[in-house]
């Protein structure tokens, strides 16, 4: 039993620390681009409105849609690769306590 637990100890803990510094990074990065986009998507909306470009929402509109599409799909391929549970449970609450304090 004793040789059983440090590695099942040492899985918990570095997939907890991994998991919290993805979430941490992930939820620093998500804001960096959602001020990134809404910053784009500003400067569109006041150069159309000046009449400087003319800008094709409907494309636009498609183009953000389909990229966060792809988003989800790489997340769902994600989960699938992380398959050991001990390391994928501590991953996912360091990730969740990571993503809360980020």
């Amino acid at each position: 039993m004793g040789d059983i637990l440090p590695p099942i100890f040492y899985e918990l803990g570095l997939g907890g620390f991994l998991g919290f510094i993805v979430g941490f990074f992930v939820k620093k990065l998500g804001k960096l681009i959602l001020v990134l986009v809404g910053l784009f998507v500003t400067v569109l909306v006041y150069l159309g409105l000046r009449g400087v470009l003319s800008v094709n929402y409907e494309a636009l509109f498609k183009l953000v849609s389909d990229f966060l599409g792809k988003v989800g799909g790489a997340f769902s391929w994600l989960i699938h690769t992380i398959i050991l549970l001990p390391f994928a449970a501590s991953f996912i609450v360091g990730f969740l306590v990571g993503f809360k304090l980020g």
